[in-house]
Parts: structure tokens; sequence; C-alpha cells
């Protein structure tokens, strides 16, 4: 079915894999040829379950992914240096999404090799004594990756080529695809209900799966299943199927056993629980906390586990983690002076690249809309969201580049006021009630940027914001514990984790199944004011890189409206994830999409070009699948008329 080649039959060189501060590591040799002989020994069975976990690095935590779970959504567009993998995505004129588009097709060309390692250790794993408790880890992820495919592209096939849900062991040119409901129904709840059955409650390698990260995925399951059957929008499936539970159930049944389990995993958390404030949940020097309950690890320790240089110059590709990236505007042309003459000898770069939070490597590929400045992060001052979600403040460091500029105590800017180093050198304004003074062109910041009466920064206002100047991406951003004095290294991969599943996620997932009509002891009122309350709580602040204790959760809760609505749970998700790859299917799940992404606001791609423009996408309902790839299509050795079938409708 799905072309395996023979050589590389799980389809991935398996590196070892560390998670610190564990008894148990994955730390199996490693392999570059991996082989079905090699899988019927125990050693290679042990292999198989860190290629599971090796697997989350190829989505999560890059930046193409990214680019197919937020590009054309209301969350980003395309940003002044992207190319056709984030423009075809935009759905707004520069090019179209087809079965030849990358980032569509990276869910079915990296999980189904991972699906036939999981259908291995299933199979083969109790024959070499290995325990229940750990075959659900495979249980799990195969549920996971097959949850994840329907959700993008419908029905998917069970059949790798030995049968529904069996190891395959040789190549197949033939495929068919299954229905939604019976990929729900035969594997994605079968699978995740065996999980929780069998899993523990904390986990045999940090940052791995246990009992509560598979109800957590169950209750989501269900949730998704449930809008499904429910189908508000008239929205296509395929292969075509009816909106028929197999099992007999409802989607008000879906709905209700979502919400319950949700509500299990809230009140029986384990080592689980929210963070005291959302600053806590994202900082780096806070990574692997309770909340994170799952994620792809990353270590500046190794190259060998983390495989790549964590002191070199990152690939740009997987298993790197480089999202962050992708919407890191080229801050290093900002300008300042060394004199208020402003002589072309005296003109600096202020900000450089470095191994920071804020920072990181500029690649200029994605950037939000105004809409998202204006109107999701509306509230700057109680929410703390918008703070501990992008850079809004861009502070000098040019006296740590090692050269010439680490004496000088002052550089001059807006204003030709003097600025020191860690100095604001340009801001992000919180709403447009001042109209910066902009030039014509790049102007004398060098960035377009504009001015205000006595102030030493270079200021741009929402309005002003662009596709080659925007706030940036703080809460995934670099973080580095080496070289605390200097720029560190930028332009390595990250090698913080990049989390996959979040404990906070449990109370939008019970809301949202409340909204839709499930009950229980909390309403989705309260449980959305919990992330809510979290959100008021302030700990420090970005913006003014200083301690700033703050407790705005009344006034957080006195704002939730009185009747939560499926628009007021989205608004609250992009408020919470933003960035974290989870908008498109948020919006595929509700049917929403066309509904939200259908215009946006965004400034042009050049330097001092602050006029808003309004573009409109073209989103029609088979957009909410993906195409299947090419290269599938091409593999398969079948008559025409069945290959057109095969792909979803629209892009044939």
């Amino acid at each position: 079915m799905i072309n395996f080649n023979k050589k590389l039959l799980l389809g991935a060189i398996f590196l070892s894999l560390t998670f610190t501060g564990c008894n148990e590591i994955l730390d199996e040799q490693p392999r570059s040829i991996y082989t079905a002989d090699y899988f019927n020994t125990p050693d290679g069975v042990n292999q198989g379950f860190t290629a599971l976990y090796r697997q989350l690095r190829l989505l999560y935590g890059n930046g193409y992914f990214m680019s197919n779970c937020q590009n054309g959504t209301d969350e980003s567009t395309w940003a002044q240096s992207a190319d056709g993998n984030f423009k075809e995505l935009d759905m707004s004129g520069n090019g179209i999404i087809n079965s030849n588009t990358f980032p569509t097709s990276m869910v079915w060309n990296s999980v189904f090799p991972y699906i036939n390692t999981a259908n291995g250790i299933i199979e083969k794993g109790p024959g070499f004594g290995i325990a229940e408790s750990m075959i659900s880890e495979a249980r799990f992820f195969r549920g996971f990756y097959y949850f994840m495919l329907v959700q993008t592209y419908g029905g998917v096939p069970l059949d790798l080529g030995a049968g529904e849900l069996k190891y395959n062991t040789l190549p197949s040119t033939t495929s068919v695809r299954n229905t939604v409901p019976e990929v729900y129904t035969k594997t994605v709840f079968a699978d995740l209900r065996k999980a929780i059955e069998n899993l523990p409650s904390s986990p045999r390698v940090t940052g791995g799966v246990t009992k509560n990260v598979a109800k957590l995925m169950l209750a989501k399951a269900y949730l998704t299943y449930g809008w499904w059957l429910q189908n508000p929008n008239s929205i296509p499936t395929y292969p075509e199927a009816a909106r028929n539970d197999p099992d007999g159930h409802n989607a008000q049944w879906y709905f209700q056993q979502a919400y319950d389990i949700a509500m299990e995993g809230i009140n029986n958390p384990g080592m689980y629980a929210l963070q005291p404030t959302f600053y806590d949940v994202n900082v780096g020097s806070n990574d692997r906390n309770t909340e994170s309950m799952l994620y792809a690890d990353h270590t500046q320790s190794s190259t060998y586990y983390n495989e790549s240089d964590p002191v070199g110059f990152g690939s740009g590709w997987a298993p790197d983690n480089f999202a962050a990236w992708m919407q890191t505007w080229n801050y290093t042309a900002i300008k300042s002076s060394r004199t208020t003459a402003w002589l072309g000898t005296d003109i600096v770069s202020s900000v450089q690249r470095e191994a920071s939070q804020p920072l990181g490597r500029p690649w200029v590929r994605m950037c939000p809309t105004l809409g998202v400045i204006k109107n999701t992060f509306a509230d700057k001052t109680n929410d703390s969201r918008y703070d501990g979600t992008f850079v809004t403040t861009y502070r000098g460091n040019w006296n740590k580049n090692g050269t010439g500029l680490t004496t000088v105590p002052v550089l001059y800017n807006a204003n030709n006021l003097p600025v020191q180093p860690g100095g604001a050198i340009l801001s992000f304004l919180n709403d447009d009630s001042q109209t910066p003074s902009y030039p014509t062109g790049a102007g004398q910041s060098g960035v377009g940027a504009g001015t205000l009466s006595g102030r030493a920064d270079w200021v741009i206002a929402p309005n002003g914001i662009s596709r080659i100047v925007y706030p940036g991406l703080w809460k995934i951003g670099t973080y580095r514990t080496d070289d605390p004095n200097g720029l560190g290294y930028p332009n390595a991969g990250l090698t913080r984790p990049f989390s996959v599943a979040k404990f906070s996620e449990f109370y939008f997932i019970a809301a949202e199944a409340a909204v839709k009509g499930a009950s229980g002891a909390m309403t989705a009122r309260d449980l959305i004011n919990v992330i809510r309350a979290r959100a008021g709580k302030w700990k420090f602040n970005n913006a003014q890189n200083a301690a700033y204790v703050a407790d705005n959760s009344a006034a957080m809760i006195a704002a939730t409206p009185s009747v939560i609505t499926i628009d007021y749970i989205l608004a609250e998700r992009s408020r919470e994830y933003y960035g974290e790859f989870y908008r498109w299917y948020d919006l595929v799940r509700t049917q929403k999409w066309g509904e939200y992404a259908a215009t946006y606001q965004i400034g042009g791609a050049s330097y001092g070009d602050h006029t808003p423009q309004t573009v409109t996408r073209t989103i029609s309902p088979f957009h909410y699948l993906r195409p299947i790839p090419q290269n599938q299509i091409d593999a398969m050795e079948v008559s025409a008329d069945i290959k057109a079938k095969y792909q979803n409708p629209g892009y044939n």
C-alpha cells in the first residue's frame, strides 16, 4: 500500500534521543539502516520506541509545518521573504495548493512509516516480554498519528500492505483509503482507549506519553468526530461516507464523552498542572514544566542526541526546531548612530542577532495579520498573553558583538536621543491612539519606523505593521544557557522542546464540548475563566524587560461574556496558543475557516509601507481537506481512474 523502501523499512534514520531528568532514557545504538530482520529482535523493537518519539521532531518545531497550520488562517499570512511554501497556503492568489505543495504533504509523508513501526511493536512486543504498559506507548502514537491524518486528509489507509493495522515488510504498489468513521472507530478511539487503560500516570521518559496524555488526545478526537458527524456547514468528506457512526452513537454522545474525559484529566491531573502565569508556561528557563505534557525534545549539550549541531548553523530542516525563525523579521536592519551627525561611518546595527528568546535568526517568512494584533489581543493591559506571545520591544545589544562596539556606551536613536545597551531601540505601540511620524521609505531607522516626540525609540503603531516589520514571536523563541554575556549561537537550530500537548487544553476541550451540549459540574464559562484568570496574572513584563507583579484575574473574569459561544472559545484558543500549530485544525474542526479567514489586513512588503491593505482569500469547501501528496499517487501502479479517485476532490 504505502510504498516503503525495503532498506529503510521504518522510514527514518534512527538516531538516539535522550530525555533528561528521567530514570529511563532512549539511548539505543544508532543505525542508518533499519531492516525487517533487525526489527525481529528485542533490540529492534525497543529502538522502535525511540523512532516514535523522534517522529515528533519531523513536524513539531518544523517551520514548514507551521506554515501548514497557520498560513491562510486569521492568525498569519506570508511575510516579505516568503516563497511558495508560504504564499500558496495563504489562499490569496499567490499560487494555489495542489498535490505538489510541500507543507500540506508533511503529515502524510512523515507519519505512515512510524505507524508501521507502531504496528510492529504492537505485534512483536509481547513475544519479547515487553509489558503492555510500554506497548501502549505504540498504541498511543498509532492512534495519535491516525488522528492527525484523518483531520488533515479525510479517510486514509489502515492497510499498509499486510492487512488492516498489520506490520508490513514488503513494498506495495496499491492503496485503498478507509472512510473517516472507519479510521476513528478502528484505530484512533480503540488505540487511545487501550492506551488510557495501560499507560502509567508518570512518563517512562521525560516529556513522554502517559495516561493523561492519552486522555487529552481521546477527548480531542471525540470532540472532533462529534463535529464531523454534525457537519453544521455541509463540508464534504472523502472518501464519501454517510455521517453515521458505526457504533450507533450520535454527535451529542461524542461531545459528552469529550467533556467527561477532559474533566477526568482535570480532576485527576497526576504530575501535570497549570503554571501560575502565562509567562511561566513559555519562558525558556522554565521549559519542560508541568503544563507541557508531551513534547518534541532537543538539547544544547550534544550534537549526537540533538541530531544537529547546537553551536553550528541550523539546517532549517527537520529534525531541527526552527519554527520561530519563520516569524522573525530582520531586526538587524534597525539603525542607530555613534554621533548625532548620522554620517555614513557612524551608522550601526544596534540590535544584533542574538541567541535570546526575543531575537534569534530572522527568516521573514510569516507575520501576524493586523486583526491578531488589534482584535484578538485587544486587551494588552489586563491580559498578559499579548506580552507573553510577541516581541514588542527590540533592545540594544551592540555591546555584545565582540567588535569595536563593545566599549561604546551610548548610541543615538530616534529624535537624536541617546540610548544605552539594553535600552529600547524599536517599539510596537499597543494601539493606534498615537500616530507616529513615519518617513518615506526606510528612513533614518533603516526599517521605515516612525518617531513620537520625546521618545528615543523608533515606534510603529498597529496600523503600521507590515509584511516586513512586525512583532516577532517570543513564546517559542530561542533560549540558551551558554554564552550568557555574548550573542551566543543565534543561527543554530533551537534546542528548546516544542510542546505537542498541554494540560491547559483539557479546559478548552471541555468548554467546547459544553457549548455543543455536554453537561457536567463545570460550565463552559467556568472552564474558560480558569484560563482567563491565569492570563490576568503577571510575573514579568517582556515589553519593559522588568519584573511586573499584578493580578488582573477579577477584571478578566468580569469581562468574560455570560454566554460562551464557539466564536469566543476560538478567540481564547488563539490568545492561548498563537504560533503553536493549532489554528488551521481548530478552524477546520469547527468549520469556521472560510468565515474567519476570508479577508485580512496587513501593510506592504517594503520598508515604510504603513498603509493597511485588505486582502481577500478564496477558501472553498473542498479546501477543508488537504490534497493527497503527488508522490503517493505516482507510486501506485493502478489504473488512471483509480488514481483519480484516490485524490481528494478539487485537487485533480
